[in-house]
């Protein structure tokens, strides 16, 4: 792979400030948003008050702690514009999210809101090794999903030309990437599996393609899916990380010359990791729920919101930034079977060891005789034909989880498609133990 390690003088002077310099840019910017917060969003000012809090209160970034939690029930609860900040008449572009486990969270953007999103994007890019006038082949989704949009517009800002592909038609991504001949693709880890399946669909050898950087998001990944796609192509696959509620992708990325976590751009967001149980305040480098607070939006500013993504806050090394850890899971994707606290990552890790099988997998989970089953379907790999060597696999893989995870699952091995395939997030889990 080619080095990639981007010219510091290249870096906004903020990405490489002393860490007093960046905390005290926080408080001020802090201060701002928790009283244009109060101002002008109800929820706000009833929870403030409820709690005997103001945000004239907040005289240390410590003091954070004393403000209230937003959830994802308080957006679905003031939906669709109760938490907007500005009149509408200010409001340039909404987002929300699917929807699928319950009302959408609508989320609103102003002028300075879009910029910043297209300035955060854009920093994420240089970051993961794209340069202005490169191409990007954008496979993120396009519509209300944050994604597609948002990498569209941060790949305009940062000076590249974006191919605005979409998801879907996988065999036309394939002929675009070899015809178009992209520098980077933004799609999701999942997706670009797909993609990978599509090249080998066709003859083509991956590693021949001119992508030089993988941009992956949306979805939880392991190392060790980014060393499958790294030698599938040759190329450096780095992880982004964002969400609807804080802003869209760009909050935290990976930096190409580290790869060692992803930097929060901590001048526009505030993060904070708490005991998910309790909600207490955990200290740097223990795992426990993401929480963030927005420094400078206007449309849809947020305070405390718990984001649900676990994972641990470390010093910065690439940037001055603190990084986040690759989100481990989710503490609503955790999967309690039998007392024990599973995450679909965790079986991914264990896939992605074992080489007659392909790196496409979905858990289904059970209710047999009041007790949970898990099954897990996989694929074997394209090179495997026959029989003895499929069972052999799925039951290495089978061995593997109950010696890590500590829980007994069943696994069927399949053919090449026979595990559904996702053009955005994939569905990992179907939990049918209450139907």
């Amino acid at each position: 792979m080619k080095d990639l390690t981007p010219d510091r003088a290249t870096l906004e002077p903020i990405e490489i400030a002393s860490r007093d310099e960046i905390e005290a840019l926080q408080l001020q910017r802090m201060q701002w948003s928790l009283k244009h917060a109060y101002e002008n969003v109800a929820m706000y000012k009833k929870r403030f008050d409820e709690k005997g809090i103001h945000p004239d209160d907040l005289k240390s970034l410590k003091d954070l702690s004393k403000f209230p939690f937003t959830m994802k029930d308080d957006l679905r609860d003031h939906y669709p514009f109760g938490m907007f900040a500005v009149p509408m008449e200010k409001i340039r572009k909404v987002h929300a999210s699917s929807g699928t486990t319950g009302k959408a969270t609508v989320v609103g953007y102003s002028d300075a809101d879009c910029e910043l999103f297209a300035n955060m994007v854009a920093r994420s890019l240089r970051a993961s090794g794209v340069r202005p006038g490169q191409m990007v082949h954008n496979a993120y989704g396009y519509g209300l999903f944050t994604g597609g949009l948002g990498a569209h517009f941060g790949i305009e800002k940062l000076g590249a030309t974006v191919v605005p592909v979409s998801g879907g038609m996988t065999p036309r991504q394939v002929t675009l990437i070899n015809d178009f001949k992209p520098d980077a693709i933004m799609v999701t880890p999942s997706y670009m599996l797909n993609i990978l399946d599509e090249f080998h669909a066709q003859g083509l050898d991956p590693r021949d393609s001119s992508l030089q950087v993988g941009v992956f998001g949306a979805e939880p990944w392991t190392n060790a899916m980014r060393e499958e796609v790294e030698s599938a192509f040759d190329m450096h696959a780095i992880d982004i990380y964002g969400l609807s509620e804080v802003i869209g992708p760009g909050v935290s990325m990976e930096c190409v010359e580290s790869k060692d976590g992803l930097h929060i751009w901590e001048d526009h967001f505030y993060p904070e990791v708490i005991d998910p149980d309790t909600g207490e305040l955990l200290p740097d480098g223990e795992l426990g729920e993401l929480v963030f607070t927005s420094l400078t939006k206007e449309a849809f500013p947020i305070v405390r919101y718990r984001t649900r993504d676990l994972t641990r806050l470390l010093p910065g090394t690439a940037r001055t930034m603190r990084r986040m850890e690759k989100i481990t899971g989710r503490s609503d994707d955790m999967i309690i079977l039998r007392g024990v606290n599973v995450f679909p990552t965790q079986i991914e890790e264990q896939l992605m060891s074992i080489k007659e099988l392909a790196p496409h997998f979905q858990i289904e989970l059970e209710r047999d005789d009041r007790l949970d089953k898990m099954t897990i379907k996989v694929e074997t790999d394209p090179s495997v034909a026959d029989e003895s060597v499929r069972q052999n696999a799925a039951n290495s893989l089978a061995e593997k989880i109950k010696s890590s995870i500590g829980v007994t699952a069943v696994v069927v091995a399949g053919d090449v498609g026979s595990v559904p395939r996702s053009q955005g997030k994939a569905v990992r889990v179907v939990d049918n133990r209450e139907k």
